[in-house]
């Protein structure tokens, strides 16, 4: 039985366009379900409200539709309002479906695919007729929604992996966790905790893709609490709270400033530094961190299975040890304090090592795999 891949457009729009792109579907093998984003506005430019309204009436019917057919793949063109719309009927669907997006790409992507496993690619022209350039990008994207339709071996499809969360500043004690677990024979996934991969974690969490959790940067409790750039993500912390799971506080004394000469100049007058052009990491004050803390320990109270924080008192990230930018023992102090006092459903250890130090990472991987 041929593999089938659900198109998405606004065909009152892009007819031109879908026609040819489902010609090339069908050309290889496909058996191609066409849903309709059209708006129905007759060629009228519509009211913002009414617009938005038919916007999302049509996102539910779309994903709906597209549940209940069960397809291989899923394959949308769009400008704007066409890709946004796909792009939110899309996020309904599971992940591991491949999805694809044809898109002029006019907006900032980072917030529709923190949680939303969907290849965008980039058209460079308008889509606005067919030309040269839309024909390479069609054939091209056609093939790779044909090969990505086919099914995955049963092994690859149910295989569940070990989470790991991440950042520039706990990149050293990832991978010594991540070797310790690969030597283990764990499947391992990581998530970069920049505001946007935590949501990604949520997702897999609640997709029952993976088997337990080191979170080992814990950088969007900050973000959320204290300050920091983030898409909502109000599960992020309690996602796993029934998988074992180990808690380091990577990262959680300091808050990302931003570019420097636009941090405001209460934060120049704390310890800081750049990690790069466009992020600096200001260390938190006292009431900062008793609010961080609080907010993550809170959470991992909701934990039914195994969860354990582990606490390096030899500093939290790279630039919090001693001769470091950021270095602060008190703060330190203070969060496995907090975290001591506030734990229900999770047990606190104070681990003499700094995060990075490879004794930091044994401790976790052998707690964890006691639990798996």
């Amino acid at each position: 039985m041929a593999e089938t891949v659900a198109l998405l457009g606004t065909f009152e729009t892009k007819p031109e366009e879908l026609h040819a792109l489902s010609n090339m579907l069908t050309g290889r093998g496909l058996k191609v379900l066409s849903f309709d984003l059209s708006l129905s506005s007759g060629g009228d430019v519509l009211p913002g409200e009414e617009k938005l309204r038919r916007m999302a009436a049509m996102v539910e019917q779309t994903s709906a539709g597209i549940v209940e057919a069960a397809p291989d793949a899923v394959l949308a063109i769009g400008g704007g309002t066409g890709s946004e719309m796909a792009l939110r009927a899309m996020r309904a669907l599971p992940l591991g479906l491949p999805k694809f997006l044809i898109t002029t790409l006019p907006f900032d992507p980072r917030a529709a695919l923190a949680d939303n496993d969907v290849t965008l690619i980039p058209t460079l022209c308008d889509i606005q007729g067919m030309n040269a350039p839309l024909r390479r990008i069609f054939h091209r994207t056609a093939t790779m929604v044909a090969a990505a339709a086919r099914a995955l071996p049963e092994d690859e499809a149910t295989r569940r992996a070990v989470a790991v969360s991440l950042l520039g500043v706990t990149q050293q004690a990832g991978e010594k966790i991540l070797q310790r677990l690969r030597d283990a024979g764990q499947e391992t996934a990581t998530f970069h905790s920049n505001g946007f991969g935590g949501a990604a974690l949520a997702r897999f969490a609640a997709g029952g893709a993976l088997s337990g959790v080191i979170d080992m940067t814990v950088n969007e409790i900050v973000r959320m609490h204290v300050a920091g750039a983030h898409v909502p993500m109000p599960t992020r912390f309690t996602c796993a709270a029934a998988l074992p799971r180990i808690v380091l506080p990577g990262t959680l004394s300091f808050l990302d400033g931003g570019v420097r000469d636009q941090m405001p100049e209460a934060y120049k007058a704390r310890p800081h530094y750049r990690q790069s052009s466009y992020f600096t990491h200001v260390q938190l004050t006292e009431a900062e961190m008793d609010r961080a803390a609080r907010a993550l320990a809170a959470d991992l109270n909701t934990s039914s299975a195994h969860c354990e924080v582990l606490v390096p008192m030899g500093g939290f990230s790279s630039e919090d040890r001693p001769g470091g930018a950021i270095e602060s023992l008190a703060l330190r102090e203070q969060a496995a304090e907090i975290f001591e006092a506030e734990a229900r459903a999770f047990t606190v250890t104070r681990l003499p090592y700094h995060i990075a130090d490879q004794e930091t990472a044994d401790e976790a991987v052998s707690r964890l795999l006691r639990h798996l």
